[in-house]
């Protein structure tokens, strides 16, 4: 239970990565809201988890839609203790100059723009209480990218430098701002980083790149934010943790 007490908001919880988190974090004792657009997935999943879990559609890449997540959190559950930026937009494996302007600029803004969006939503209420974890998705390409998925590796690039930036400004607030950086896991973003349909030799020559020998997992991810959201890393701010079974190395 060392969540107990703790409340929660997950973006992109429907699913996932995200999924995962919610899960391992009711485990935990923590209320979790789930802030998501996919309201079908979203609602069962709080359905299934019960009073500790609520579903509140939000885009990300609205400010309305993350002041709505804050305001449910502390609604319904009285604090906003945690924040995770899980929410993220993947590239489809081609060329630089293949990607057209407007999908740049949607992985830019739901992978990017949310986070500073989220931080205006959460981090008044976060210094009012005097603490809180804000915890970002990134990825094991903003470390090691590769070619194909240029734009996508500039935007978690991003996200690794306004976690180091944002854990300096508010480390006097006693927030604390951490990082994830995934290798890619089996869900439902692999086929665009694949570049479409994947053959089981596409995904043997993947993982022969990961010296543990497998994919990430939504409970791998679940169990490293855990870590940062909990008192376990209480002196722990600005780290964007590999969580990759040894490819960064």
């Amino acid at each position: 239970m060392r969540l107990a007490g703790k409340t929660a908001i997950v973006t992109g919880g429907a699913s996932g990565f995200g999924e995962g988190i919610v899960r391992r974090f009711t485990e935990e004792g923590a209320n979790v809201i789930i802030a998501d657009i996919n309201d079908q997935l979203g609602e069962k999943i709080a359905e299934d988890i019960g009073s500790a879990c609520a579903y509140c559609h939000c885009d990300v890449t609205s400010q309305d839609g993350l002041n709505a997540a804050a305001r449910m959190a502390t609604g319904t559950y009285g604090s906003l203790d945690i924040m995770v930026n899980n929410a993220g937009m993947p590239q489809t494996n081609q060329p630089m100059l293949d990607v057209d302007e407007d999908t740049f600029q949607k992985i830019f803004d739901v992978n990017v723009k949310s986070i500073f969006l989220a931080a205006k939503a959460v981090v008044p209420i976060m210094r009012e209480q005097g603490c809180g974890s804000i915890i970002n998705t990134a990825s094991s390409a903003a470390l090691r990218p590769r070619p194909g998925l240029v734009w996508y590796n500039a935007s978690k690039g991003a996200v690794t430098t306004i976690t180091k930036a944002m854990a300096v400004e508010l480390a006097p607030d006693q927030i604390r701002v951490n990082a994830l950086c995934p290798v890619a896991g089996d869900t439902p973003m692999l086929g665009a980083f694949m570049g479409g349909e994947i053959t089981n030799e596409m995904r043997s020559a993947f993982i022969a790149t990961i010296p543990m020998g497998r994919f990430s997992t939504p409970r791998d991810m679940a169990n490293a934010a855990l870590f940062f959201a909990s008192e376990d890393s209480a002196f722990i701010t600005g780290v964007c943790m590999e969580v990759d079974g040894g490819r960064c190395i």
